[in-house]
């Protein structure tokens, strides 16, 4: 029997028709476009996290209804069962599909040259109609305008997306449909430095006149992370309707499902990495469907072809910026850094979830409100997700996997070098302890730090992740000084050690391995890592690089206490 020869995975590909016509692997998500029709709505904002399939969505919209579109791309997907609608809208509207996602910059000026690429591009695109015979030269004149002059006003920008879709009614006779990606990013990039309010005004001109007192438009679809409020940027659009991820409706059209992970495993022959992929990439739930992050399957499948044995990573961490993160453990009281020691150790936290926002009111000077933005803000981007379903505008928070625990367990230890790294005396104080040898002092101080760190105390993490964790502290702290050599988990002796580190001016050594105490059994702990220090030998590197004096510690962590033992070999 001849092998089944696998598809091309598309990892980061977000054009439909290359998708279908390029030999790609597709998870059919064309039933979207007849529940959009089915529930029909003039604008529909769909706001999700990064990552899971907005942009390809929105591609498959244009490629299904614009004038001229392959329609045999849709062949043997479950549109194509839906005879009346595919004859009525397939390849029967005029489209514009526009992109926000690159306009970003640290300056209003150049978001605001980008912006007008992006319209630009799209004037150029359509240029054809200067030959339409059904428009006048007076039609004509405005986007002859634009190709050779751009946009020499504000107004004019405003203006661009109302003036194509009018020319593309007049030329078809026929509504227009106007989708609009990543409409959020403008807002977000300028939040962050500082012209935002600038792009708001920018921003809600533009889709007001777009969206509100278009009568050249047939629906609109914009997607975003955020559901930014309506009062700032959607004024006076009655026509308006948002789906969160909240929502019921259009749940499984965003993410892949857990059938659909589990066909696309067994069609690349990995249905035994179905746990690992289910506890590192599931978790999210978008209304009462379970979904995983697609950009994440794809990913890791694609690396596992190369490599079966390679370990999960972090690919939605490292394609997104985790600020929103950071924010909220650097903010923190002692009541939040409890709740987030919970929610990291597997628990679940209650919150109230504001459904619409804008940016300006992660800055409000009420502390209680500021953290009430970023639990939602976290909800609203991913790095939370819902346990059950919300009851009185409490949400029950979880983290959703073993990828984003990590980011949170990340920023935690940067937020931790941080802070511990202020305290210049008491950093100096430990160092030279460290130095001497004097294991008590060291201890009374470590436990000091842990006091005032986010632990990490699930019981479903292994130990030793656990015992990363406060090798990540230990590296951190002893790193600050900067004579100093220090290596993590360096090859010495008969394996590999946790930390060595040298005081090359005054010929010392030092070796640190870390167990976690479970049950709080300190004692044996240290001794079991003091014996392994022994028995492997792991100072027979820091000896022959010359280090006279060496310093053996054994430490045992649990929560936020140690213990620490001390022997000079």
């Amino acid at each position: 029997m001849k092998e089944k020869i696998m598809k091309k995975l598309p990892v980061g590909i977000e054009k439909f028709g290359k998708i279908r016509t390029e030999g790609f692997y597709y998870i059919d998500k064309t039933g979207f476009i007849k529940e959009l029709l089915d529930s029909w709505g003039e604008v529909n904002l769909f706001t999700r996290p990064r990552r899971f399939g907005k942009s390809l969505n929105m591609d498959m919209l244009r490629s299904f209804f614009e004038i001229g579109a392959d329609t045999t791309i849709f062949e043997g997907l479950r549109i194509s069962e839906e005879k009346g609608l595919c004859e009525k809208y397939m390849g029967q509207y005029p489209v514009m599909s526009i992109s926000l996602k690159d306009v970003e910059s640290d300056s209003y000026e150049l978001a605001y040259e980008l912006m007008s690429g992006i319209m630009y591009d799209e004037a150029l695109r359509l240029q054809w109609l200067l030959e339409s015979d059904r428009l006048t030269k007076y039609d004509k004149a405005p986007l002859q305008r634009i190709l050779d002059h751009g946009f020499r006003s504000q107004a004019e920008l405003c203006q661009s997306i109302k003036l194509l879709s009018g020319l593309l009614y007049k030329h078809y006779e026929k509504k227009v449909i106007i989708l609009i990606d990543e409409y959020d990013v403008p807002l977000n990039k300028a939040y962050q430095n500082g012209y935002y309010d600038k792009m708001v005004s920018l921003i809600r001109t533009m889709f007001s006149m777009a969206l509100k007192t278009n009568e050249s438009l047939l629906f609109a679809v914009l997607t975003g992370c955020l559901r930014v409020s309506k009062e700032s940027i959607f004024t006076g659009l009655n026509n308006f309707k948002a789906h969160a991820i909240s929502d019921v409706r259009y749940d499984e059209y965003f993410g892949f499902t857990d059938a659909e992970v589990r066909k696309l495993l067994d069609d690349y022959r990995m249905g035994e990495k179905y746990e690992e992929v289910r506890e590192w990439y599931d978790g999210y739930r978008f209304g009462k469907q379970e979904v995983y992050c697609p950009w994440d399957v794809l990913n890791y499948v694609s690396e596992h072809l190369a490599d079966r044995g390679a370990e999960p990573a972090l690919y939605w961490a490292n394609s997104s910026g985790n600020m929103t993160v950071r924010d909220i453990i650097e903010q923190s009281t002692g009541t939040v850094r409890s709740e987030i020691e919970l929610l990291v150790s597997g628990g679940v936290v209650k919150k109230r979830i504001i459904p619409e926002m804008t940016y300006q009111d992660l800055a409000s000077e009420d502390p209680e409100e500021k953290m009430t933005y970023l639990w939602s803000l976290l909800y609203n981007t991913g790095y939370l997700t819902d346990t059950e379903k919300a009851a009185g505008g409490m949400h029950s928070l979880a983290i959703p996997n073993r990828e984003v625990r990590l980011i949170f367990e990340q920023q935690i230890l940067t937020w931790f070098s941080k802070a511990v790294k202020s305290d210049t005396t008491k950093l100096q104080s430990f160092c030279e302890a460290v130095k001497n040898g004097k294991a008590e002092e060291m201890q009374k101080m470590f436990n000091s730090f842990l006091k005032k760190s986010i632990s990490i105390r699930d019981t479903a993490v292994r130990k030793g992740k656990k015992e990363s964790f406060y090798h990540g502290i230990l590296v951190g702290i002893m790193g600050s000084e900067e004579s100093w050599i220090v290596r993590s988990n360096p090859e010495s002796g008969e394996g590999y050690s946790d930390i060595l580190a040298e005081i090359p001016d005054d010929g010392i050594g030092c070796v640190i391995e870390i167990k976690y105490a479970e049950n709080k059994k300190f004692e044996s702990a240290c001794r079991t890592a003091m014996a392994q220090i022994r028995e492997k030998d792991y100072a027979s590197v820091l000896r022959d690089d010359g280090m006279e004096v060496i310093h053996a510690y054994a430490v045992a962590c649990c929560l936020k206490e140690c213990r620490i033992m001390h022997e000079k070999l």
